[in-house]
């Protein structure tokens, strides 16, 4: 982790197409933050972050479950069938 220390006005680059600059600081220690990125760049905060990489590993886990739940009834019991049955004679 790279750690920096700025004061109010200064800023930073990530990347050729993002810039941070430092707003301010207000007397809790809340720091406000300018982020000057193009559209196409996802920003989000690290609790949002988080809850979208919680729900789509809860839908990849659905999935897989409703995959191996799907594939337990075709192969159950007498519930199998022929790729190709074979012709009555």
């Amino acid at each position: 982790m790279l750690v920096l220390r700025r004061k109010a006005g200064d800023g930073f680059a990530v990347g050729d197409s993002v810039n941070i600059t430092i707003l301010g600081v207000d007397p809790n220690g809340t720091v406000s933050i300018g982020i000057d990125a193009p559209r196409d760049v996802l920003i989000l905060r690290s609790e949002l972050q988080q809850a979208a990489n919680a729900n789509r590993d809860s839908a990849e886990d659905v999935a897989s479950l409703q995959t191996v739940e799907q594939l337990e009834s075709i192969f159950s019991l007498g519930g199998a069938k022929e790729a190709h049955p074979e012709k009555p004679e």
